[in-house]
């Protein structure tokens, strides 16, 4: 095995195609996805509308010059539906390569817009792995083996709005999610982020949300902050935004934006972030959720699933609890033990599910958006039958 491997236990499925809902192996066998590859597979995998955009332009072009110099049709494009999905006045885009790339460009352009230094992070968060993005994962186990790393970083409470005094005139920018994901399935109280926004308001500090999550349909809105009805000044995106594709992108405010061009020029720049492949695979996913109407689909879906998720927590004591918005769930069980054991049966049976990074009895249900009422079914059948073997 020449593939570097991060995990002791990893799926070591022999992947043979993916369609829809559904990945195959190549043993034959079929697995229900309830992952979405972590989030990224909104429109299902290989949307026939998406693999159409990829095979035409690479018949164009692949890549031709870095970020920024040439004009390539699918970044433009692409922005330009973005910038008219997002909250006002978040309207200037740029492409990077991922999620923790975004992040680190957002939190490089607030402390040179703001010219200070000083970051806000919360606790349970989840923002990358690079070492920017790491600084502001609030779990020091994960932190504490790449230290040091970036100064000036306070932790607080996630959902405490009595803490958020400690934002002060003095923060560059304070970055969160409006939904934890691999933190557990967290949702905020709905007082938490308004009061977030007028602190920063208050403050000067840019408001930063880390959608690479719930982005794209995930909670039932096309983005999450709409939930709440509070805009940040940056908005960081990735995972279902390529349709499949490596695609991330930040995007602020115009006079923010600017910041990375002038004193001096290119003040953030990247080879492949925004490959006009990605872009043209990003673009037509975008069309498909919009035309299909997803976000409301996974809205719908979302209260079925935890419906029927509650109903079994009823039946079955080893339910602690079921939390989410839309197609973002979390099912929490009452030892790691028995999670490991659940998520395995699962898997036996033609299930894929897994836990999120910062909790071991979080089983993280995030099935594709398109998944239809029989597939939900199937897949809540075989959660059922899991959760009734003995151990």
């Amino acid at each position: 095995m020449h593939v570097c491997q991060t995990s002791a236990g990893p799926l070591s499925l022999e992947i043979d195609y993916a369609d829809g809902c559904w990945v195959h192996t190549t043993d034959g066998r079929r697995y229900l996805d309830f992952l979405s590859g972590i989030g990224v597979a909104n429109i299902g995998h290989t949307h026939p509308a998406v693999v159409a955009a990829i095979r035409e332009q690479v018949g164009k072009y692949l890549h031709v010059m870095v970020y920024g110099e040439v004009i390539q049709q699918p970044q433009v494009e692409l922005a330009e539906l973005l910038s008219k999905c997002l909250p006002k006045p978040l309207e200037v885009v740029y492409f990077t390569n991922s999620g923790t790339e975004a992040n680190e460009g957002a939190l490089k352009t607030a402390k040179k817009f703001t010219g200070r230094r000083r970051l806000v992070a919360f606790t349970g968060s989840y923002h990358g792995d690079s070492h920017g993005s790491l600084s502001v994962t609030g779990r020091g186990v994960y932190r504490e083996p790449f230290e040091p790393l970036l100064p000036e970083v306070t932790f607080l409470p996630f959902d405490n709005v009595d803490r958020l005094e400690a934002i002060d005139d003095n923060v560059a920018a304070v970055i969160t999610e409006p939904i934890q994901g691999e933190g557990g399935i967290r949702v905020p109280s709905d007082h938490f982020l308004p009061a977030l926004r007028e602190r920063c308001d208050k403050t000067g500090a840019l408001l930063i949300f880390d959608e690479v999550q719930t982005g794209f349909g995930r909670t039932g809105k096309l983005f999450a902050c709409e939930r709440w009805n509070v805009v940040p000044d940056i908005i960081t995106l990735a995972k279902a935004l390529g349709g499949g594709m490596p695609l991330g992108a930040f995007a602020g405010r115009r006079e923010i934006m600017r910041t990375l061009s002038v004193d001096p020029p290119l003040s953030h720049v990247t080879t492949f972030g925004g490959h006009p492949v990605s872009c043209a695979a990003g673009l037509a996913s975008l069309r498909v959720m919009l035309d299909e109407d997803l976000p409301r689909k996974a809205k719908e879906r979302g209260e079925q699933l935890r419906a029927a998720l509650r109903h079994l927590a009823g039946k079955c004591a080893h339910i602690r609890d079921v939390r989410g918005l839309g197609l973002m769930i979390g099912l929490e069980l009452d030892s790691p033990e028995f999670t490991q054991q659940f998520v395995a049966r699962a898997l036996q049976r033609g299930l894929l599910l897994g836990w999120t990074l910062h909790s071991n009895t979080l089983v993280r249900i995030t099935p594709p958006l398109v998944i239809s009422k029989a597939e939900l079914e199937t897949g809540l059948n075989i959660i059922e039958e899991c959760l009734k073997v003995k151990t």
